[in-house]
């Protein structure tokens, strides 16, 4: 008996210590990143990168951090900001969210504004505030090819390696934006009153407030308008394209209630040098109400498929931690909460304890999804309708 027992003693042993080294082993290769980042390349021979901007408010942070991980990889540029309402304690928090994963480590390319501004959603500090991103990411790296501006409220239906794919067979110098010159009923509603946002040079919130008169229609140069919610999707990386947004127009849409539905629009279809490049579509999926109001639906499980088989890159809006969230990080994602898609780059082992974009190779490289297809056909719409056209913006000059 005492032989038997010191038998079995043995065996649990060997187990145990076996069980212990396989442990020991995954969490070691899940918490040492490779020591040195994959190079990423920048032209054209290889895949086209894109600056993120995302963007909220108070208790936005974890929200933030979820979209940011479901857009990211190595070879894009991410700029994060939490508006001033959220504090520097929920700040700070999404910094150390941020720098815990360990490609966002090695590969640096995450940031996050420290002198956060106010935001008033009906002024026009909405267009400053992107415009003082898109200066930042080309200070901070011009290798990028479009930037792409999102807030807390969106999600992405595709992943990057899909979004990459599909445009490297994208002319580098289009843009894709909503617009329209019909201004209909917002000519008198948005364009003709003046307004004054506190949130351009008060250091503290306020609400705009309304000036008695009224301003004409100018002659000088054709309004535009779209959708203010990815007003800046897709738009090309050119330097003097974002000198233009400083100073065309800039004093004119300052003082205009939801200046961010026209601003952009009218920059990128009055330049001679952007009007031709501008298709007319954002790849966004929203549902709006007929008439529509102010803000889209909140997207739920039963528009799942809608959202999956419209071909769009991206949807808006959802509430907090809706299940279908969970829906497109499981079905169409394919990552774990916490964790960043995984694609092509990812060279680590995938299991419930081990994140295989831990470890990488060749972030040049990429591995399209069935989602590709989908936009690939969107796009290739988007781009036939803007061929037929002699220029991207109808009648835009100066």
């Amino acid at each position: 008996m005492g032989a038997e027992r010191k038998w079995l003693f043995t065996l649990f042993s060997a187990v145990f210590l076996t069980f212990m080294v396989l442990i020991m082993s995954s969490f070691s290769s899940f918490s040492s990143p490779k020591a040195f980042p994959s190079l990423v390349q920048h032209g054209s021979p290889y895949p086209p990168s894109f600056a993120y901007f995302i963007s909220g408010g108070h208790q936005d942070k974890d929200r933030i951090l979820r979209l940011m991980l479901a857009v990211y990889h190595p070879r894009n540029r991410y700029l994060l900001h939490l508006g001033r309402d959220a504090g520097d304690d929920e700040r700070l928090a999404l910094v150390s969210a941020v720098m815990a994963v360990p490609a966002i480590r090695a590969f640096g390319n995450v940031d996050v504004v420290g002198n956060a501004d106010w935001i008033t959603y009906l002024g026009s500090s909405n267009v400053a505030l992107t415009l003082r991103a898109a200066a930042i990411m080309l200070k901070l790296d011009s290798g990028w090819n479009w930037f792409i501006t999102l807030s807390a409220r969106d999600y992405p239906l595709i992943t990057q390696d899909d979004l990459s794919h599909v445009f490297s067979s994208v002319r580098r110098d289009l843009n894709f934006i909503d617009h329209t010159s019909n201004l209909g009923w917002k000519i008198g509603d948005r364009f003709h009153p003046i307004v004054v946002d506190p949130g351009l040079y008060l250091a503290r919130r306020s609400q705009i407030f309304q000036a008695t008169e009224k301003r004409s229609t100018p002659d000088a140069f054709k309004l535009y308008t779209g959708n203010s919610f990815l007003s800046c999707c897709l738009c090309n990386n050119t330097t003097y394209a974002y000198e233009i947004c400083l100073c065309l127009l800039l004093t004119a849409f300052l003082s205009l209630q939801l200046s961010q539905e026209g601003y952009f629009h009218s920059v990128i279809c009055n330049a001679p040098e952007f009007k031709n490049t501008t298709v007319n579509g954002d790849l966004r999926f929203m549902i709006w109400d007929n008439p529509p109001k102010m803000e889209p639906h909140y997207l739920n499980t039963s528009d799942f498929n809608r959202m999956v088989d419209s071909g769009a890159a991206f949807a808006r809006q959802f509430a907090v931690d809706n299940p279908v969230l969970d829906m497109i990080d499981e079905k169409i994602l394919h990552r774990g909460r916490k964790q960043v898609v995984p694609g092509a780059w990812c060279s680590g082992q995938r299991s419930w304890w081990s994140d295989p974009c831990s470890q990488w190779g060749d972030v040049n490289i990429l591995k399209p999804g069935p989602q590709a297809k989908k936009l690939e056909a969107s796009i290739s719409g988007l781009l036939d309708d803007w061929n037929l056209q002699t220029n991207g913006c109808f009648g835009a000059s100066f």
